[in-house]
């Protein structure tokens, strides 16, 4: 069994990963959309990652309502600094939401309804599985989408 330390740990690497490549990039770069129409650029899959965080960490696992707008999560732009100071706030967050959290317990929040018969909208800990399945997976994105922007560079 995992314990709340151990998938803390997972999830700051997904972050501190998503936060290393923004910063890389660096304003320009982290607001472009590279390929074909319809991709998304490295700031607007790191806003929806925080969308999906704070919602299924603060709305679905602990019950507390949290505003978010995810269609336009895939639109945003803006200063790569100021998404990463808001990474780390959402993470704090996070961090005390998972604390709470009883993995075994139904959520205490309202579940989307395409999730609700599966097994991430049975239990805190099946929902706490989806937000590091997403981290993961936007994060493999996010790097690929940084290759693509930054290709025929030379990067150490």
């Amino acid at each position: 069994m995992i314990t709340t330390d151990g998938y803390l740990y997972f999830i700051d690497r997904a972050l501190d990963g998503m936060a290393e490549v923004l910063t890389g990039l660096g304003d320009d770069r982290a607001n472009r959309r590279p390929g074909p129409p319809g991709g998304n650029s490295p700031y607007a899959l790191v806003t929806h990652c925080l969308g999906v965080v704070s919602f299924w960490g603060g709305q679905v696992v602990s019950g507390r309502d949290v505003a978010r707008d995810r269609e336009a999560e895939f639109t945003a732009t803006g200063s790569v600094d100021e998404l990463v100071a808001r990474l780390h706030a959402v993470r704090e967050q996070f961090a005390a939401d998972v604390a709470a959290a009883v993995p075994a317990d139904p959520c205490r929040g309202v579940v989307p309804p395409k999730y609700r018969d599966t097994p991430i909208g049975r239990s805190q800990g099946m929902a706490l599985q989806h937000v590091y399945e997403e981290l993961a997976q936007h994060r493999g994105h996010l790097e690929a989408t940084r290759d693509l922007l930054t290709a025929g560079e030379d990067r150490v």
